[in-house]
């Protein structure tokens, strides 16, 4: 009966359509191939159909030191009694995308690969490489005896696994940066696209640049044993290209510096944690005990302090004779104590943390729903009368400005460039937001907020939902920083999961579970 009904539509559409109808019908029907275009029928990369391509992507792939952590709804704000009094973190429900963070803090050994890499590149501008260098006086105090981690903590191998400390917001924001280009020069000479060699390649300005390089402005690359296919070029000889593009899906966006939204995210750690949609216990700090010592699980694990951070007044590692409690005086090794569900270590503890943030006390009521931030700067490339991109800088960088007003016009979800001010008019001074800057308050738009405990901190903010704020040039010897990378495409990673998709027939309870 089914078949008949299909065949009589059938007829009645080419009755009705004519021998055109017929057409479409058969046209429609040889779509099947499937890398043919459901929109022409054409073959996708294809010379003989003008080699439009449609290369083959099966995800994301994790960077290197990266932890995929998965989106999604909860309650970002203080879930500890508001000591302080201030009001600026009342609970309030966001969602954030699929990202991915890193493990561990960045340590002195990988801060220090930076900086050697600065110093052997740019021969020529020793101010970029003494620029990014740590301020090692951090430690200094004036009634402590700090001197030996002045000298010792940022280059002595017995702290290469502890956390960079005495790094400003702006030099944790280049780093991040440089590390993009690296990872990125690796993909590409890991897939046999270039061939690249450091210490030939990276001189001066010559040094590979992401984004001046998907802005084809290299020409000095070498080709690598595995070049991409050029599907536009009908010879077999022009058919090789070893320049990237976005569409090809191969190289891995940008790291950066979390945003407070997805730093109080991760720390939480909610996953695992819910039922029927409903987070089933609401957790204080990283982990789902209210207690700072381990009650449950392996024996030899029992009675020992999750994190470090100071216990008690001037306690700041325990006693001696086995019973260090957290055994951290100051900083510890980035992977010491234990993961939270997310597999991040010191989420709560061993040093406070740099966010993408611009601070402000009313951040609450300000914010969006999905992907709460403050700091946005739109930029676009600099280009020259011709419309051409404008020479790299000094450093192999492209060239930004601001957008205008006057560009943007007939949008609607922005118009000016700088909306870090943004709902913040009624303390504007010359569209600085003040908030009577050095008179009685410190926040202004260089103020970014910091996440977590440290060595130094009472346990109180080791609670996610707390926050600080400090100027974007200073550092501490209690802060450092993590990077974070945006989950493109699919938010549960590379896998089949399908999106609440069930079939549209033969549904039982065994198929149900498969879909989950």
């Amino acid at each position: 009966m089914r078949y008949t009904i299909k065949r009589m539509n059938k007829m009645r559409f080419v009755q009705s359509t004519g021998l055109w109808g017929l057409a479409a019908v058969m046209v429609l029907g040889a779509c099947g191939p499937k890398n043919n275009s459901k929109t022409t029928g054409q073959a996708y990369n294809n010379p003989k159909w003008g080699g439009f391509a449609n290369p083959k992507y099966k995800g994301q792939e994790t960077g290197p030191g990266l932890v995929l952590i998965e989106g999604g709804a909860y309650t970002m704000g203080s879930t500890e009694k508001d000591l302080q009094y201030d009001n600026n973190n009342v609970e309030r429900n966001v969602t954030v995308n699929s990202f991915y963070m890193d493990e561990t803090e960045v340590s002195n050994l990988q801060y220090r690969e930076y900086v050697y890499w600065l110093a052997k590149t740019f021969v020529d501008y020793p101010e970029v490489y003494q620029r990014a260098l740590p301020d090692t006086n951090c430690w200094r105090s004036k009634l402590g005896y700090n001197e030996p981690f002045v000298e010792y903590y940022y280059r002595h191998p017995a702290y290469k696994d502890y956390p960079v400390v005495g790094v400003n917001w702006q030099q944790a924001a280049d780093y991040a940066s440089w590390r993009t280009d690296r990872v990125n020069e690796m993909i590409l000479d890991r897939e046999g696209i270039i061939k690249y060699n450091v210490t030939a390649d990276a001189a001066g300005e010559n040094n590979f640049n992401t984004r001046a390089y998907l802005a084809n402005q290299y020409d000095f690359l070498k080709k690598g044993k595995k070049p991409l296919k050029d599907y536009s070029k009908t010879k077999k000889k022009d058919s090789k290209r070893t320049r990237v593009i976005m569409e090809d899906g191969i190289m891995l966006p940008e790291y950066r510096l979390p945003t407070e939204a997805e730093w109080e995210y991760a720390a939480q750690g909610n996953i695992g944690e819910t039922q029927f949609d409903n987070v089933d216990q609401k957790k204080i700090y990283s982990w789902d005990d209210y207690t700072l010592r381990i009650k449950e699980g392996k024996e030899r694990d029992r009675g020992k302090i999750r994190l470090n951070a100071m216990r008690a007044k001037g306690d700041m590692g325990g006693l001696a004779g086995g019973n260090l409690n957290d055994a951290g005086f100051i900083t510890t090794p980035v992977y010491s104590y234990w993961p939270n569900s997310y597999g991040l270590y010191n989420m709560a503890g061993n040093v406070s943390e740099w966010t993408m943030d611009v601070f402000r006390p009313l951040s609450l009521e300000d914010m969006d729903q999905f992907m709460p931030f403050r700091g946005n700067v739109y930029k676009t490339v600099l280009l020259d009368q011709y419309g051409a991109i404008e020479a790299k800088d000094s450093l192999g960088r492209l060239q930004y400005r601001d957008v205008t007003e006057k560009e943007n016009a007939n949008r609607r979800n922005y118009r000016k460039a700088d909306n870090i001010g943004f709902k913040d008019e009624d303390n504007y001074n010359n569209g600085e937001m003040t908030y009577e800057y050095g008179v009685t308050s410190l926040v202004n738009n260089k103020a970014r907020v910091i996440k977590g405990a440290s060595w130094n901190d009472r346990i109180y903010w080791a609670s996610p939902g707390t926050r600080r704020y400090l100027d974007e040039k200073q550092d501490l010897s209690t802060l450092g920083f993590r990077c974070a990378m945006i989950r493109i495409g699919a938010p549960v990673g590379n896998s089949k999961k399908r999106y609440n998709k069930l079939p549209s027939s033969g549904i039982n309870k065994k198929t149900k579970a498969k879909y989950r």
